[in-house]
């Protein structure tokens, strides 16, 4: 799974980006410009580290898509020493790898793999998982509720969350939720993202941001926690269950601790995740991967009853 010319998956387009891939034109804001040139160096410094570890763990196959080096995958695939082919029939293991909110199984494949099952990460889709094994109810009628609820898009990473404070009509396309409050006196909003391999936590960033822009991608503080710490036993094995019953074998899950109860929501389910988050140093990043490439290795061959050879 090579990294040459990703470039050539964008054009520009007077003051924007052309992103060939889905079509989208991204406007080149300098908090686009500030991501792509922290971004750079973390690449870098992957592409760096390739060479030095041993091809030597099972081989996966990505289907309908390869995912490029801004995926989470991508650097985790290299630094877990596993190996890459585009032949299924050579695969031991497949990843569904697929952006789209709604992505059916790949077909003829009968084999271990990741998310070939997680053909729905729609937001009501995940508050209907949620409700299912927590018992708590995060959807709401927006005509009916009482109180503060969000609006957001049902599409994946469309972060066009607002809230509202007065009933509204339903909108097609879209998904209306309680409002999980956590910020703290401070007024900083703070999601704790889990990245997911097999239902277990490979790392956890707490990402923090003005409540007032608690719905924006960029985050005015992100830091690597130690998931013992943050949850409880009981928590995490709400989180696997979430994950076995969504078929998220892989993704990053957002969760919030709401600040008057103390109890955990999952909101927003990801298959397909872009990081570790540009805004942390440079080697806080290093280290996420090199947790998450662990757990990734961990799992195919968990999957696979497989091991190493000594």
């Amino acid at each position: 799974m090579h990294a040459r010319a990703w470039w050539r998956d964008f054009s520009l387009e007077g003051g924007a980006v052309r992103v060939h891939a889905t079509g989208a034109l991204v406007p080149l804001s300098r908090a686009v410009i500030s991501d792509v040139l922290h971004w750079l160096p973390y690449y870098l410094a992957v592409e760096s580290r390739r060479p030095g570890v041993a091809q030597d763990g099972p081989v996966i196959a990505f289907a309908p898509h390869a995912p490029r080096p801004w995926y989470q995958i991508w650097a985790a695939v290299h630094l877990a020493g596993l190996r890459v082919s585009d032949d299924l029939r050579q695969a031991d293991i497949l990843f569904h790898f697929c952006d789209a909110t709604h992505s059916p199984r790949p077909p003829g494949w009968t084999g271990p793999g990741f998310n070939l099952d997680c053909s729905d990460i729609s937001k009501s889709r995940v508050a209907g998982v949620f409700e299912t094994v927590s018992g708590r109810q995060l959807l709401i009628d927006p005509e009916q509720f009482d109180g503060a609820f969000v609006d957001k898009s049902e599409a994946n990473a469309a972060h066009d969350g607002r809230v509202r404070t007065q009933p509204c009509p339903p909108a097609a396309g879209r998904c209306y939720q309680r409002l999980i409050e956590t910020a703290g006196p401070d007024g900083m909003a703070e999601d704790l993202r889990c990245v997911m391999a097999g239902g277990e936590i490979a790392a956890l960033f707490v990402k923090r941001r003005p409540a007032s822009r608690r719905f924006e991608n960029h985050n005015a503080e992100v830091f690597l926690a130690d998931p013992g710490v943050r949850f409880s036993t009981e928590e995490r094995r709400l989180l696997r269950q979430f994950c076995h019953a969504l078929h998220l074998d892989w993704g990053g899950l957002d969760v919030l601790r709401d600040r008057a109860t103390g109890e955990i929501w999952i909101v927003d389910a990801n298959k397909t995740d872009m990081g570790p988050p540009v805004s942390m140093a440079l080697g806080d990043r290093l280290e996420a991967i090199e947790r998450i490439a662990a757990a990734l290795r961990r799992h195919c061959e968990s999957l696979l009853g497989w091991r190493r050879a000594a």
